[in-house]
């Protein structure tokens, strides 16, 4: 069994800086939907925000792969960085309409990556493939999603912070302009983060060169039968990938607002839910990464994804914000402990050449269709109907279990 000691130091690079990167995510994960609430926004505008954010991430992503392949992985994420680096200074600055929806939709914030590149995630990913073996993958994958959930543990605690700072504003004051000015210096957490991030991915060393030259032998009989291979795996990913996208949008980006309206609580309630949520969830992953090397990658993925999927259902009809809050945390472990070992069946379907395109087909197929869920939960959950969102995406999430298990189910045990 590996050791994070032994782990390449361009790995340790990346899974650093994708833990700095979710301190800032994981704030805001919690709080951008009360911050914009606070400042009058009503559940429709705020998940038609986070759904302008994930299209436009969506087809971003896609020209990331594909053109980080033909050059190389690591310019994209500074630019990233550098993007980020902008927007959160900006939303620090001012708290005007068109600039926010700008950077919400630029930089991602609020959508909660668990310390991922955002858009530009296809070559963080093919990135991170380099110095990792195909039999390691599923324990260095989970690893790497495991650090991003325990900085979005630590993001989410930090997510508190805004009950204190409109405490001490206008000693006590608790207007909605006094509550939205609190939450603004939580975006400083983010400019830290990328200025750390930026220094740590210039340093890292990157091998791959990018498939800039067309192969002579393209054309012969075999490469076209391993293109063809490749092709199959990767249509299946992206058809079963917009279920999975469909359920997370409808139950994942507005969880802090659904809390919010139906207990009536805050930040101060909320924050240590999350955070305890994205603590466990990292154990999790740990645990699913250590598990995929024995039962294999599908199995584990499987199995975590089914008890998730009996707690989606369970979740919105409880009464207590206690009861609701424990099986949040429950679920939340099950079903996103298992992302890392997704990604690692992702990046194993196709060559080194073809990884970015691989993890973008990965991630523009999510977050096509995650895209939609926002608006019409929002909708929803305006108009009062705080558990139709959940079933229909426990519709969606068990319809992508039991095809994932079946299609995939050669690619349980992954070989060097």
């Amino acid at each position: 069994m590996v050791k994070i000691k032994d782990l390449h130091p361009t790995t340790k690079r990346l899974v650093l800086a994708r833990s700095l990167r979710s301190l800032g995510q994981g704030a805001l994960v919690v709080d951008l939907a009360l911050y914009l609430h606070a400042l009058g926004w009503n559940g429709f505008h705020i998940g038609l925000v986070l759904s302008s954010a994930g299209l436009f991430g969506a087809v971003l992503s896609l020209g990331v792969g594909i053109t980080s392949d033909r050059l190389r992985r690591r310019p994209f994420l500074l630019v990233y960085e550098g993007v980020v680096f902008v927007c959160s200074i900006l939303a620090l600055l001012t708290a005007q309409g068109t600039v926010l929806t700008i950077v919400i939709i630029a930089a991602g914030f609020g959508r909660g990556a668990n310390g991922a590149a955002g858009p530009f995630s296809p070559a963080e990913q093919a990135w991170l493939a380099e110095e990792v073996s195909a039999v390691r993958r599923g324990w260095v994958y989970s690893l790497n999603t495991a650090f991003g959930f325990f900085g979005m543990g630590i993001g989410a605690a930090l997510a508190m912070l805004p009950e204190f700072f409109s405490t001490i504003l206008n000693n006590g004051n608790s207007s909605l302009t006094v509550q939205a000015i609190a939450y603004r210096p939580l975006f400083l957490i983010v400019t830290a983060a990328t200025v750390a991030n930026l220094f740590l991915i210039f340093k890292a060393e990157e091998n791959y060169a990018g498939n800039k030259q067309i192969k002579i032998k393209k054309e012969i009989e075999a490469e076209k039968q391993i293109r063809k291979q490749e092709n199959k795996m990767l249509t299946g990913l992206v058809f079963l990938n917009s279920f999975n996208g469909l359920a997370i949008g409808f139950t994942g980006p507005l969880i802090s607002y659904w809390f919010a309206i139906k207990f009536g609580v805050g930040p101060i309630y909320i924050a240590p839910i999350m955070a305890a949520t994205f603590f466990l969830t990292g154990i999790s992953s740990l645990l699913t990464g250590r598990i995929s090397q024995k039962i294999g990658i599908v199995q584990s993925v499987v199995w975590a994804r089914f008890f998730g999927l009996i707690l989606l259902i369970m979740l919105p009809i409880v009464p207590f914000f206690w009861l609701a809050s424990l099986l949040y945390l429950l679920r939340s472990a099950f079903n996103r402990g298992s992302v890392g070992a997704r990604q690692a069946l992702t990046v194993g379907l196709v060559r080194d050449e073809r990884r970015g395109l691989a993890t973008s087909l990965n991630a523009m197929s999510m977050q096509l269709p995650q895209s939609i869920g926002p608006s019409i939960a929002g909708f929803l959950f305006s108009e009062g109907q705080l558990q139709l969102p959940f079933y229909a995406g426990a519709l969606f999430q068990a319809i992508y279990l039991v095809m994932y298990g079946r299609f995939f189910r050669n690619q349980n045990k992954p070989q060097d």
